[in-house]
């Protein structure tokens, strides 16, 4: 086990290298200055300020120091906020961001788990038709129009939370709801094939001749086994919640990382675009070695070796 962490985690390094290396050279292609405006500064004054943040150094020299600060999680100032470092900006936002994410992630795997339960169980019955439609209705709205529609129906129209606020748990509500629709869907379709799969399986009807009740059957023998591929999924939810949190967050007022993420793309705030975009990187990558961790403890038959992985 510990050598495949150690293994892991080198692979997790050389992708972080291959992503800093990738917004260096992205960033440096981009057209226009970062200090262009609507209106023209100086000459002189912008000459001074590509001095002042080393962008007039040989594009070499600007790159291995680049990737030296990133791997110490020093990005650097801001281009448009003076006096703030990019890791500030980081650190203030994230929170908003994580709590928002937990949040989501947590309605999308309890209530997607359960309606896929629900469906398995009752399969062909109106109950699963009612969770298939609200899987359908979740995977086809997006959801920056959920967020639209939360707003006008539970914010203007009934009044019961605030339309754009981050004051207190309450306003947190609605961009979650909105943020895990579309993963809840995936959810319960996942978990209702996975667990039909399990209830037609062998060990189950053994299970269920010796006279041991639905319930035991289902929660204790099927529930673990169906959970497997959600399981799977929670690397790909983890990404989605977090770059779909870009537009709810902005729709929402909410000032966490993605709308920092958005406002540093608008006012071509590099090191601010840069250091987010590596950020989320290693929030990703290390995501995946959770969720292979966590999917081999859950499977005792998945063994995680160094030489050949999970096996």
């Amino acid at each position: 086990m510990g050598k495949y962490i150690l293994k892991r985690i080198g692979y997790i390094l050389l992708s972080l290298y291959l992503i800093i290396t990738a917004t260096f050279v992205l960033m440096r292609l981009a057209p226009g200055s970062p200090f262009a405006s609507e209106r023209r500064i100086p000459p002189a004054l912008e000459q001074q300020m590509n001095e002042a943040y080393g962008l007039n150094d040989p594009i070499h020299k600007q790159y291995i120091e680049y990737v030296v600060n990133a791997f110490t999680f020093d990005f650097g100032p801001s281009f448009k906020f003076v006096g703030q470092e990019v890791t500030d900006i980081i650190f203030r936002s994230f929170p908003y961001s994580l709590v928002l994410g937990l949040e989501a992630m947590f309605i999308a795997l309890g209530i997607g788990v359960l309606l896929g339960v629900i469906a398995a169980i009752r399969h062909n019955k109106f109950s699963d038709y009612i969770a298939m439609v609200i899987a359908v209705l979740g995977i086809s709205v997006p959801s920056f129009i959920m967020a639209s529609i939360l707003q006008y129906v539970f914010a203007i129209k009934l009044e019961m939370f605030s339309v754009a606020r981050m004051e207190s748990f309450a306003d947190t509500i609605l961009p979650a709801v909105a943020l895990a629709t579309t993963p809840l869907a995936f959810i319960a379709r996942l978990m209702r094939s996975s667990m039909l799969d399990v209830l037609n399986s062998d060990y189950i009807k053994t299970a269920k001749s010796k006279g041991m009740s639905q319930r035991v059957v289902t929660y204790k023998h099927g529930l673990r086994n169906a959970m497997l591929p959600v399981i799977s999924y929670m690397g790909p939810l983890i990404a989605s919640i977090l770059t779909g949190s870009f537009i709810i967050e902005t729709i929402f007022g909410i000032p966490g990382l993605g709308s920092e993420f958005v406002t540093s793309i608008t006012n071509r705030d590099y090191t601010v675009i840069m250091g987010t975009t590596v950020f989320f990187g290693i929030l990703l990558l290390f995501s995946v070695l959770i969720v292979d961790l966590i999917y081999g403890l859950i499977d005792p038959r998945i063994k995680l070796t160094a030489k050949g992985g999970e096996k």
